[in-house]
């Protein structure tokens, strides 16, 4: 794990959306602990496999999430639709990931665990990257729009 990858992620400039998605806030509990020790940092991994099942033609979502350098949430599922696309199967799998990590900090929080800023996210489709940085980005199919807006809103309360 300590092949450099944690300073390359820390040293890549963070995108911006708070001006887009200004209504979006990070829900803190009220009966939350107040955070002791040392704050944690995450770090997850996003990935689909486009149409790998040849029956059905559904896609495989993968997703592994570190706190600080020890894996604590690794998922494999069949997505429930059928996505014609790479570029969609990746947009589903992104979206799954957030919530995944959107429950894991919320569990961190309520055993009073400080979080460290945002989590770097990894994804090995370029076009997600891209199409996620561009604010004015055209999308067809609504799901898409949904996952982008969806994971987007949570880059801007630096979830993301």
């Amino acid at each position: 794990m300590d092949c450099g990858y944690a300073d390359h992620l820390r040293a890549l400039k963070k995108a911006d959306y708070s001006q887009f998605y200004e209504f979006t806030k990070d829900e803190l509990p009220s009966e939350m602990p107040t955070p002791l020790d040392k704050a944690v940092e995450f770090t997850m991994f996003v990935d689909a496999s486009h149409a790998a099942n040849v029956v059905t033609g559904q896609s495989r979502t993968g997703v592994l999430i570190f706190v600080n350098k020890a894996p604590i949430i690794w998922y494999s599922k069949k997505q429930n639709s059928v996505e014609t696309s790479s570029f969609g199967s990746e947009f589903a799998a992104l979206k799954t990931a957030v919530e995944l990590l959107e429950g894991l900090r919320f569990k961190l929080r309520m055993m009073g665990v400080p979080i460290q800023g945002y989590c770097h996210t990894c994804v090995d489709n370029i076009s997600i990257v891209k199409n996620s940085s561009v604010p004015e980005s055209p999308l067809k199919k609504k799901s898409n729009a949904v996952a982008y807006h969806y994971a987007r809103s949570r880059c801007a309360i630096d979830i993301l």
